[in-house]
């Protein structure tokens, strides 16, 4: 089944459950316009990457109920304009998403973005939508998934059930964006295990159930894998280029949380299985909250987490034996103030990265936000080694509507 076919497949199945008087009446339109800055204070690595980079995006959402709201329509498009990255400069759908709501029981079809996980550092169990890497580098940013779902929901918890049949490559930063790998990563010879390709039906299920303090979700993922292995090549003007490969896995996934008065307990584990070897990860730790420091309505969290890959230094990932450590503060002013401020340090490598995110509303529409990254001591052999000057200060004013 290609992107064409599930399209069509949507287009027999809505207008049987949609009355013609859903275009009697107007939805909702909400979104954001958003004017960005980054600044680079490091020159860059190549000659081809600038030290500023101005971005403008805006992220319009269309919301239509009808049925006594049993039914729903959702459109939620993006578009970003990069001055730095023709790369970054880039459009998709986060979410066209048609909801069908029965007594217990619900069906979800189209593109839509969905978050699994309880971790502050990484998501481990995070599987269906693919990472968009030129909007964010945090991986925080998701492309929309084209989907199937369907959930029930009863006293034994909610099983959500989904089918996949169509694969979003992830984006990359151009030669002449920041934040990228040292070698261009070439997507036109991106190269998959599955010769259906981008055309390999994935499948998913997940069961969530709450037990008084504890939230408890299980799930596991068959299908390509969101994250690429890379290996050298040649392009065809004859540079060196990394060429991306996604590889058939099965993960099969736990995240837990426990709330215990000001305690926040989080883990995340998986075990995944790739081209015949099996490898299990897991991130784990607490966040603790005082409320009303100093006498004043700010709460004071404090956040410490470990990142443990068993593959050791030949994980792909930088991440495979690190201590997180963090601070959130929010002040729960009228303009709701917040900073996260927290620092992820190799242990045994020694080198740490250090983030910082903050941001307030300004009046009733506008929102300012503060975006920062250090990177200190990364040694040649660490996978993001290229990015030791990429680090930058991020300012963003969005306006709501």
């Amino acid at each position: 089944m290609n992107i064409k076919q599930i399209f069509l497949l949507a287009a027999c199945i809505i207008p049987a459950y949609t009355p013609s008087s859903l275009l009697a009446g107007p939805g909702e339109f909400t979104g954001y316009v958003a004017g960005e800055v980054r600044i680079f204070p490091e020159s860059a690595t190549s000659s081809k990457q600038g030290e500023a980079q101005l971005s403008f995006s805006i992220q319009p959402e269309y919301f239509k109920d009808w049925d006594d709201g049993n039914q729903s329509l959702t459109i939620v498009p993006f578009v970003r304009l990069d001055s730095m990255d023709p790369e970054r400069t880039h459009w998709d759908i986060r979410e066209l998403t048609w909801i069908k709501v029965g007594e217990n029981w619900e069906v979800r079809a189209g593109l839509r973005k969905l978050f699994w996980g309880v971790a502050e550092s990484q998501h481990l169990v995070d599987v269906i939508n693919q990472t968009d890497l030129v909007d964010s580098m945090d991986g925080e940013e998701k492309l929309g998934q084209p989907m199937v779902n369907i959930s029930f929901m009863g006293e034994q918890g909610t099983l959500d059930m989904f089918l996949l049949p169509y694969f979003r490559e992830r984006t990359f930063p151009g030669e002449k964006g920041r934040l990228r790998t040292g070698y261009y990563i070439d997507t036109d010879q991106t190269q998959y295990e599955s010769g259906a390709e981008k055309e390999h039906i994935d499948w998913a299920v997940r069961w969530f159930q709450s037990l008084g303090d504890w939230d408890l979700g299980l799930s596991h993922f068959s299908g390509t894998s969101r994250s690429p292995t890379f290996s050298k090549g040649i392009d065809s003007d004859g540079n060196s280029v990394l060429i991306p490969y996604y590889a058939l896995i099965e993960q099969t996934g736990m995240d837990l949380q426990a709330t215990k008065g000001a305690w926040l307990w989080k883990l995340e584990v998986i075990s995944q299985r790739s081209q015949g070897d099996r490898h299990q990860a897991l991130t784990g730790g607490f966040e603790y909250t005082f409320v009303g420091v100093m006498d004043s309505a700010a709460d004071l969290g404090l956040i410490t987490e470990y990142l443990y890959d068993d593959r050791g230094e030949s994980a792909p990932t930088p991440l495979e034996s690190d201590l997180m450590v963090g601070v959130r503060l929010a002040l729960n002013d009228e303009a709701s103030t917040d900073f996260l401020i927290g620092t992820i340090v190799d242990v045994n490598q020694q080198n740490f990265a250090v983030s910082l995110e903050s941001s307030r509303r300004v009046g009733e529409d506008w929102k300012l936000s503060l975006e920062g990254r250090v990177f200190v001591n990364l040694p040649e052999e660490d996978p993001i080694y290229s990015m030791r000057r990429d680090s930058y200060m991020q300012i963003e004013l969005a306006r709501y509507f």
